[in-house]
């Protein structure tokens, strides 16, 4: 007679989401190799203790499935975290001043890199000058990447490592700032900023301390699954090799799943997929830029900003070519996702989606739009009709501090307001919804989105009952899609996503019962336990 296998951990307390009922119940999970071997009553679970089982009882701690983030930038971001943040300057004098300090600690540094500067809060609400930076370094370059990523700040030394010159054409679907004398400002939009690609040239030895850096915060944050965006407008972030050493010592405490750019090169996105495919790390699709971020007035819109009626905006690359890559990408198989910030770009990327179902026939592609910060109400339905995911960032939404620095309120203006980041609006019209950070243009922590997308205020705590307080969702919703939603999304939803026996064990353990907290509190919960693949990658 066959004997019962025995547990290898159990985890118990009487708060326990497995991301199909909506509230969480008493009970307890059962953990044999990398699996969930049973979920019931702690009673249940009596014939699979044996001597080596590890028992873990909680009283009112969530366990809950793993957080998975669908929409990163995992190098970036990592470096981000070793470089300056400016993000608390008010000006430019002050982002230069706090650059020069960071850059006395950093003697060896070749480059001096930073992120987050954001010129909306600054009191002259203007872009910056490389004059500025020059005044506190000039013989290092400077490159500085503001809040969305879509645009960079430097000073003249990188400009001219760079070899950027008055007479330097702007790269296709970029622009090099130039001032009225035609002499570069210092301000890179999009593309423009892979001219100066050699600054993200690191040694072999900072890029192992960076991934290893980025897993254990992941781990301490609960997140045992990423989806990895290399692609950046005009460069390409992403280190396979790395990332194959670490898997190959067994060192991936988070599944990385990564796309490659949608340009045109079908054979490399071949060669990847067919490379890439273990449950750790695996080859996850194609991505592709169709316009910028509503900030900088480089999100495309269906019609002119509010605050500034010369522009609508405009698309990354001709549309066309998006049609034909799709149409292309599509016929071989392969998923497709699209950031996607204004109205007309979302509409874009559903007209390219459709033409290639019409063209290739309708299959389970997945494809998916990235951010959909507005959306004309007239393509709400079309993301379910044609089987499109939503990928959305709810901290995006407070990008200011404060409501009244709320940028999207005037260069969307109120007739778009009411379909601005429509979370609550996209579920009910039935669209399958993924949630991430798109880290570092916020912070990885999962509990920062779950808190806006179930409040939406700012952090001044305005405005009351929420901006478009109509598209709240639920606090169990709001889990789901940082579990079941990227599960789904990554095709992996059989094996990750929720707490179900047979299901891969990934697993964080919270501090609290977050559905019986404050919304604060939701926010300010930390993780107690985080397992990835059955192995406890984080204990606090």
């Amino acid at each position: 007679m066959e004997t019962q296998q025995k547990a290898d951990m159990i985890l118990s307390s009487n708060a326990v989401f497995t991301g199909i009922m909506d509230t969480p119940q008493p009970g307890a999970v059962a953990i044999v190799g990398n699996k969930i071997a049973a979920i019931g009553s702690e009673a249940d679970m009596e014939s699979l203790i044996g001597p080596d089982t590890k028992q873990y009882r909680y009283h009112n701690e969530l366990i809950m499935p793993g957080f998975h983030d669908f929409h990163l930038h995992l190098m970036l971001g990592s470096l981000a975290q070793d470089s300056v943040h400016l993000h608390e300057a008010r000006s430019e004098e002050e982002a230069a001043e706090m650059v020069r300090k960071f850059a006395d600690t950093r003697p060896n540094d070749s480059w001096i890199i930073g992120f987050g500067w954001y010129h909306v809060y600054w009191e002259n609400g203007q872009l910056p000058h490389r004059s500025t930076l020059d005044r506190v370094i000039s013989e290092r370059p400077v490159f500085l990447f503001n809040a969305e990523c879509h645009g960079a700040w430097v000073n003249s030394k990188a400009l001219e490592m760079a070899n950027i010159t008055r007479d330097t054409p702007n790269p296709p679907f970029g622009e090099i700032g130039k001032d009225d004398d035609g002499e570069p400002t210092g301000f890179l939009y999009e593309t423009a900023m892979g001219l100066a690609r050699e600054a993200f040239v690191l040694p072999h030895e900072r890029r192992q301390r960076l991934l290893r850096s980025f897993l254990q915060q992941a781990a301490r944050l609960g997140i045992t699954s990423v989806n990895d965006m290399f692609p950046l407008p005009g460069l390409d972030f992403g280190d396979l090799p790395l990332y194959k050493e670490f898997e190959e010592r067994e060192e991936l405490t988070s599944r990385i799943h990564f796309l490659a750019p949608l340009n045109g090169d079908l054979d490399y996105a071949k060669e990847l997929r067919s490379t890439y495919t273990s449950g750790t790390l695996q080859f996850s699709g194609l991505k592709q830029f169709l316009d910028g971020v509503p900030t900088t007035y480089t999100a495309y819109l269906l019609a002119p900003y509010s605050d500034k009626p010369d522009t609508y905006g405009d698309t990354l690359l001709p549309p066309h070519m998006i049609k034909q890559w799709t149409n292309e990408a599509d016929r071989e198989g392969f998923r497709i996702r699209f950031h996607a910030c204004g109205d007309g770009a979302v509409r874009l990327g559903l007209d390219a989606f459709e033409e290639a179902r019409r063209a290739n026939g309708v299959r389970d592609s997945r494809h998916t739009i990235e951010h959909i910060e507005v959306i004309h109400p007239e393509d709400i339905s079309r993301l379910h009709e044609l089987g499109v995911i939503a990928s959305m960032q709810p901290e995006h939404l407070a990008a200011s501090e404060n409501f009244s620095d709320n940028a999207y309120l005037s260069r969307l203006g109120k007739e778009r307001e009411a379909f601005t980041f429509p979370i609550k609006t996209l579920e009910e019209a039935g669209t399958k919804i993924a949630f991430s950070s798109d880290f570092p243009v916020v912070p990885l922590n999962p509990l920062l989105e779950i808190y806006r997308a179930i409040t939406r205020v700012h952090n001044d705590g305005l405005p009351k009952g929420g901006w478009n307080g109509k598209e709240r969702i639920s606090l169990a919703q709001a889990l789901r899609y940082y579990t079941w939603g990227p599960a789904y999304g990554t095709f992996r939803e059989l094996e990750l996503g929720t707490l179900e026996p047979g299901k891969l064990a990934d697993i964080v353990v919270l501090s609290q019962n977050l559905f019986e907290v404050s919304p604060e509190e939701v926010r300010d919960a930390s993780v107690r336990m985080t397992i990835m693949d059955g192995k406890i990658v984080f204990q606090e």
